[in-house]
């Protein structure tokens, strides 16, 4: 296992994220807390320090886990949790992005963890109704308290989330470090508009769901595809997803690679700083996931993926790159000009 900087920061965290949604069994799927452990140490054998979890996942069995796991060596691993979703239904201060909640969250998420502090804490889902100012306040005021040390943010429009970093850099406060979405062969329309301001911002991505829920691993494929928690009516099951599911089965078998391998690499390949996030309910399956790491792809593999999987942009991205526009706007002098950091010119 190799490290990368989370984002414009000097933490190391390892290349791939450990995802702990099934450690527990609360959810009806999961681990329990054997098989979860054998999974942890899996992981932390093969040099693994980055940790995520959230403070519903299996309602709380997550970090109350991982807590245990890492009590032994707390300071060498990296622990990322969310706060946003409810802890008790029916309360309106038990959810949401406002201070109340994030405060009461990350309590109760020192508590379970068994820590005195978060190393990236995430705004979970974006629930419309807090001023963005009052979230990066109260976060600011929490890394000054020393209860967490750098911020992310997840499953937010990116629209919100360059507000919040503008009015950071405005205000001397800390600005997001990582973005999380969901991204994979199966679902990149990120890269509308998220990837881009993440990268225009030097933000890390961790990807959730790279896998599509198995759906990349060829098991729903074939006349009697296996079970699994993807459903058959599931977007993730549909002609257009088993048709790139079949092209990585495809290239997995030329390669000599299970397919995960060819899914997780071309996430890891598709952005500067990809760290995927790898969720496993046994150790076998997390160890054929890491051995990613020893499978790059080749430029002709990603190119093969990249056309089958292929997205339209729309508006404005594709009116904005195509000739006319750009011999329009540029004066026919495009050839002249730099392409600095690659942010302006397609």
């Amino acid at each position: 296992m190799n490290y990368k900087l989370f984002g414009r920061t000097g933490l190391r965290v390892s290349e791939l994220c450990l995802g702990t949604m099934t450690f527990g069994t609360e959810w009806g799927w999961g681990s329990e807390y054997d098989s979860a452990k054998q999974v942890f140490e899996a992981y932390a054998n093969a040099g693994g320090n980055f940790i995520d979890t959230a403070n519903r996942y299996t309602e709380g069995s997550s970090e109350k886990y991982i807590g245990e796991f890492v009590a032994s060596d707390r300071d060498h691993f990296v622990l990322a949790t969310k706060y946003s979703l409810f802890d008790r239904k029916g309360d309106p201060n038990f959810s949401g992005n406002h201070r109340k909640n994030m405060i009461r969250s990350l309590e109760t998420s020192l508590k379970r963890l068994k820590t005195d502090f978060i190393d990236i804490f995430y705004l979970h889902v974006w629930d419309f109704t807090t001023p963005i100012e009052e979230i990066m306040r109260a976060m600011d005021d929490l890394i000054k308290q020393g209860k967490i040390q750098y911020i992310a943010i997840s499953d937010t429009p990116a629209w919100v989330i360059a507000k919040a970093q503008m009015l950071a850099e405005w205000k001397n406060w800390t600005a997001f470090a990582g973005l999380q979405v969901e991204y994979s062969l199966l679902q990149r329309t990120p890269e509308r508009d998220l990837i881009p301001m993440a990268g225009h911002f030097g933000m890390a991505l961790t990807p959730w769901a790279p896998l599509a829920g198995g759906a990349l691993s060829g098991k729903y494929l074939g006349t009697q595809p296996q079970s699994g928690r993807v459903l058959p009516e599931s977007a993730r099951r549909s002609e257009r997803s088993n048709q790139i599911a079949a092209k990585v089965v495809e290239i997995a078998k030329e390669a000599g690679m299970a397919p995960s391998n060819v899914a997780l690499n071309w996430c890891r390949q598709s952005y500067p700083i990809c760290i995927p996030i790898v969720g496993a309910r046994t150790a076998i399956q997390l160890e054929e996931n890491m051995a990613c790491l020893q499978n790059p792809l080749s430029h002709h593999q990603m190119e093969e993926l990249n056309a089958i999987s292929a997205i339209e942009l729309g508006f404005p991205h594709e009116f904005l790159a195509s000739e006319n526009v750009r011999k329009v706007v540029l004066g026919e002098t495009q050839d002249l000009i730099q392409n600095h950091r690659g942010l302006f010119l397609p």
